[in-house]
């Protein structure tokens, strides 16, 4: 960790938001709810791999919603860009993420950040059974992260025993024609997924993988092929905030994703990635503390994608120089 401006900043973030009570713990996957709501963790790590953090950065916690991004761009390695198409559309719904409904007119899931679209994209990872396409999964989030990671059964089993609704969905898809009969394998490597436990600090070394090209800044690693990884920011801009997706683009300005664990994910492209957890949430299952962090980096050092006054400023100066 250095001492830089950088640091500074997060530091002062992390003093300023702590003692933000506001949201509340997800009470809808018991194991969630047993979380310590004091847990506040921020980290950046840029694209050339120096890593700046405050607070609970090495605190684990399942990765939830995060994993959604990651795993669309292993489906689309799996299929490619044209078949996974036919099976999960690309358009933000403005609803909520656990929505049961498809395109009225495809018969797609409108995208694969929601839960419909998420459990579609994991029934395309490749594997001769399911232990294949876990432990495929699993290599596959390792090479982002650089270290093994693990499934939390408990969580697992949360999930697995709470999740009608996601069958509900996996079961209206199954009548479209969008998955294979397999709805159980599928649901399971879903529920296994979100059940992958990570802390702050990979999150943003995830996040700093995807704005280095697909390449992990520290180990060197490629976790995507590069010409998928335009596919998944594009997918985390418009869609990975799910109904609060406008208003996050409008004030923060970056591809991102949350997780009802309460982790949130922003990456600023060839520059860094951010990570924030805290698991107290706000009614769109977002980080209360998380989304306030995020607009407060983007603000600081001009991060949103179509914020030009960097850009007039430096060709500002280059025309005095000339």
């Amino acid at each position: 960790m250095l001492n830089s401006p950088i640091q500074t900043f997060l530091d002062e973030l992390h003093l300023k938001f702590q003692p933000l009570k506001e949201g509340v713990l997800p009470n809808y996957i018991p194991e969630l709810a047993k979380a310590n709501p004091d847990w506040f963790g921020i980290c950046v790590v840029t694209a050339d791999g120096q890593i700046y953090q405050a607070g609970d950065c090495d605190q684990l916690f399942t990765i939830q919603s995060i994993s959604k991004a990651f795993v669309y761009g292993m489906a689309l390695e799996d299929r490619g860009r044209d078949y996974v198409l036919t099976r999960v559309g690309v358009e933000p719904t403005g609803d909520a993420f656990n929505s049961i409904q498809v395109d009225e007119v495809s018969k797609r899931p409108y995208n694969p950040m929601v839960n419909a679209g998420a459990i579609a994209t994991t029934s395309l990872i490749k594997g001769i059974d399911p232990t294949e396409r876990l432990n495929r999964m699993l290599d596959m989030f390792q090479r982002y992260v650089g270290r093994d990671l693990f499934v939390d059964m408990s969580v697992f089993t949360s999930e697995r025993s709470t999740g009608h609704r996601n069958r509900a969905m996996a079961h209206l898809m199954l009548n479209f024609g969008m998955i294979e009969p397999n709805i159980d394998e599928a649901l399971d490597l879903y529920f296994q997924q979100c059940s992958v436990m990570v802390n702050c600090q990979d999150l943003a070394v995830m996040a700093a993988t995807l704005a280095n090209c697909g390449i992990n800044p520290i180990s060197k690693a490629r976790a995507v092929e590069s010409r998928y990884v335009r596919n998944i920011l594009t997918i985390m801009y418009t869609c990975g905030m799910y109904n609060f997706a406008g208003e996050w683009a409008y004030t923060v300005g970056l591809p991102a994703k949350s997780g009802v664990s309460g982790g949130i994910i922003a990456v600023a492209p060839h520059k860094m990635g951010i990570a924030v957890f805290s698991p107290l949430l706000d009614s769109h299952g977002s980080s209360v503390r998380g989304l306030k962090v995020c607009e407060e980096i983007s603000e600081q050092f001009g991060l949103h994608l179509f914020d030009l006054r960097a850009d007039i400023a430096r060709e500002e100066g280059l025309g005095a120089r000339g």
